[in-house]
């Protein structure tokens, strides 16, 4: 068998395009061109695109039924190996469709070489790629959604906790810490959407482009592609088995999803140092010092907000992959496959990784709530209280201002200075005023749609509920 022998000793005259060849492939060569040892995750989609490619044949006359029958229960034999580890995988053939299609003949005889009539590897890898990743954004689709669940419980138990809103990470306003989760929220419904949208384009089949221009067998494309279940065919051959421009939006997806994630890191590991101490994770998120045994260490949070990097090269990469190809395929496209299955793997981890440890975070609604009284929080609610009075808006930015002045100078906020204090400023505050300068007064303030107060939080995640139901 082909299997049990090494590379060096493989010849041309094995591989199934060897017949134009005089010497065999240099050994390092073999080695270097292969792809078997990546892509054989794609056996799966492989043999499934292989199954529907088989049916159809024999539905358009060019297989007869028991040849087709005959090719089927290979391709399920081959696929039991696979998953039983009992199937040797050849560099020598040197991917996964080559290994499969040749370890079918092995157990069919020549009924096996009949499958790949009317079909090239061209258009088979680019069916199994596409195959493969409409199954891994299901994957992640779903995974997106349960950190969303998380996020939403989180921020409809945190709707009353007040923290500090910052702006160039200075104090700014008071919001409540539910807000301040759903405004994640909304970065992840971007991004779900933007998945959904990706898999529109990925669901289209490119089986029957053959190798650039078609083929002259009488198949019926949009029958495998029903069996297939892609929304349709695609429609010019020549961009068929050159496209990779699913491959890049989805890397796109990806690396604006990592982003967010990494800003959420940014904000968990702030929030969890001394300094803030706004938040507790669990301890089977984090480790430990190996020499301060004081430490807890927020390494979920830091080694996401790290992947991010790995993720925006991944899409260059894929970007700069493609940028210089002419039509058709090229064997550049068999550099595509890495930089995707490890964009798929690490976005999968991040995902499952906050899930998980989003619902388990503990909120330090004392340490929070003494943050936002720091560094006058509430200066905007006093300038909108005079304006509310008569006074124009830059008159009020200039009272405010020359109070908040007097508040740093003697270690007070707002809140606690004095009315008549607060009138040295301007005669027409009286006592009502300390109904705004108050963190809560401030933060129900904000009571409309897309504001902070606590029964604008509650409405939201209600909303949002309801739609990932929906979606």
């Amino acid at each position: 068998m082909t299997d049990n022998k090494s590379p060096e000793q493989a010849s041309n005259s094995e591989k199934p395009w060897g017949g134009r060849f005089t010497e065999p492939t240099d050994a390092f060569v073999e080695r270097f061109t292969a792809s078997v040892g990546f892509d054989q995750r794609l056996y799966h989609h492989d043999i499934t695109g292989s199954i529907a490619h088989a049916t159809m044949l024999a539905a358009v006359g060019v297989l007869t039924n028991e040849e087709r029958d005959t090719i089927l229960e290979g391709l399920k034999a081959v696929k039991a190996d696979i998953e039983a580890g009992t199937f040797q995988w050849s560099v020598s053939l040197e991917d996964v469709h080559m290994n499969i299609e040749a370890r079918l003949t092995d157990r069919i005889g020549v009924t096996g070489k009949k499958l790949h009539t009317g079909r090239s590897r061209n258009d088979q890898v680019a069916t199994d790629i596409r195959l493969y990743l409409r199954d891994e954004i299901d994957v992640i689709a779903e995974e997106l959604k349960r950190l969303q669940a998380g996020l939403l419980n989180l921020a409809e138990r945190e709707a009353d906790t007040i923290m500090p809103g910052f702006t160039h990470l200075q104090t700014a306003q008071p919001v409540t810490f539910g807000h301040h989760l759903l405004a994640w929220y909304e970065m992840l419904v971007r991004d779900g959407e933007r998945l959904q949208d990706c898999r529109k384009r990925v669901n289209v089949m490119p089986l029957g482009a053959a190798a650039l221009a078609g083929t002259t067998y009488p198949i019926d494309r949009a029958m495998t592609a029903k069996l297939l279940g892609f929304d349709r065919a695609s429609e010019n051959s020549l961009d068929s088995v050159s496209d990779r421009d699913f491959a890049i939006e989805f890397c796109s997806f990806a690396a604006l999803l990592m982003t967010h994630l990494s800003r959420f890191s940014e904000e968990l590991v702030l929030w969890t140092c001394a300094q803030f101490d706004f938040i507790d994770l669990p301890d089977r998120f984090c480790t430990g010092s190996s020499i301060m045994p004081q430490k807890k260490n927020p390494d979920v949070p830091e080694l996401v907000r790290g992947k991010t990097g790995r993720v925006n090269g991944h899409l260059i990469s894929l970007l700069t992959l493609m940028k210089g190809q002419p039509l058709a395929y090229n064997k550049d496209n068999q550099e595509d496959k890495e930089p995707l299955f490890d964009t798929v793997d690490t976005v999968k981890g991040c995902l499952r990784a906050y899930a998980d440890m989003v619902p388990a975070i503990t909120a330090k609604a004392d340490n929070m709530r003494v943050a936002a009284k720091r560094g006058f929080s509430t200066a905007t609610d006093l300038a909108d209280y005079l304006v509310k009075k008569g006074m124009p808006f830059r008159d009020a930015h200039e009272v405010v201002g020359r109070s908040v002045a007097f508040g740093v100078e003697q270690k007070r906020d707002l809140s606690d200075m004095t009315l008549a204090e607060l009138q040295s400023f301007s005669g027409i505050i009286s006592e009502d005023v300390f109904d705004v300068l108050t963190l809560e007064g401030s933060v129900q303030a904000r009571d409309h749609l897309g504001g902070t107060a606590p029964t604008q939080v509650r409405a939201a995640v209600k909303r949002a509920r309801n739609a990932l139901k929906q979606g």
